[in-house]
C-alpha cells in the first residue's frame, strides 16, 4: 500500500485498495451490481520507502499537457496556495497571495516542472519501456504510475488502451 503524509489522501488509498477487492463481491452491495471484471487500480508516484518504495509499472510524458495541468492546480487553491498540500504553515506563507496571479503561477510552475523533471529523471527505464529509448531521452515531464495488486493485472496492450497515446516500441 502506498501511503501519503496527508491522512485522508492515505485513508482514501485505504478505501480504494477495499474497493478493488469488493466491486465484484456480490450481494456486497443490494442496489449496486457487481463488476464482472475487476478494473486497473493505479497508485500515483510518491517518494516513500515504507511500507515498500514505489514501483512504476508505467510513465507518461506530460510535457505536452503541461500548462494544462498548472491550470488545474491552479483552481484548486486548498491544496496549493492554503497548506492542503504543503504541509506547514511556513510553505502556506511563502505561497505568492491571490492578488498576484501571474506570480502564482510562476511559483507553482517552478514546483511542478521540478517535480516532473525529477520523475522524468527518476523512472527513465519505465519511459523507455513505453516510449522507446530514442523518444524516452526528449521527455522533459513525467508522471508515474504503479498498478495495485488489488485490481487486475494488465497486460502491455491492455495498458495501451488506458494510455492510447504511448508507443510501442516494438512497432
Amino acid at each position: 500500500m502506498k501511503f501519503s503524509f496527508e491522512p485522508d489522501h492515505r485513508y482514501v488509498g485505504v478505501l480504494v485498495q477495499d474497493a478493488a477487492y469488493m466491486v465484484m463481491v456480490p450481494f456486497f452491495c443490494p442496489d449496486t451490481p457487481p463488476l464482472k471484471k475487476n478494473p486497473v487500480f493505479l497508485y500515483s508516484s510518491d517518494s516513500f520507502k515504507k511500507p515498500y518504495p514505489f514501483v512504476a509499472d508505467i510513465a507518461v510524458a506530460v510535457d505536452d499537457v503541461l500548462e494544462q495541468k498548472l491550470d488545474a492546480l491552479l483552481a484548486l487553491e486548498s491544496q496549493t496556495f492554503e497548506g492542503g498540500a504543503l504541509g506547514s504553515e511556513e510553505a502556506t506563507a511563502a505561497a505568492p497571495p491571490a492578488s498576484q496571479p501571474e506570480l502564482r503561477r510562476t511559483w507553482l510552475r517552478e514546483r511542478w516542472e521540478k517535480r516532473s523533471t525529477a520523475e522524468a529523471d527518476r523512472y527513465r527505464d519505465s519511459l523507455t519501456r513505453w516510449y522507446g529509448e530514442a523518444k524516452a531521452k526528449t521527455i522533459r515531464y513525467a508522471e508515474a504510475f504503479e498498478i495495485c495488486e488489488y485490481g487486475k493485472q494488465p497486460t502491455p496492450e491492455e495498458i495501451r488502451k488506458l494510455f492510447p497515446f504511448l508507443i510501442d516500441p516494438s512497432k
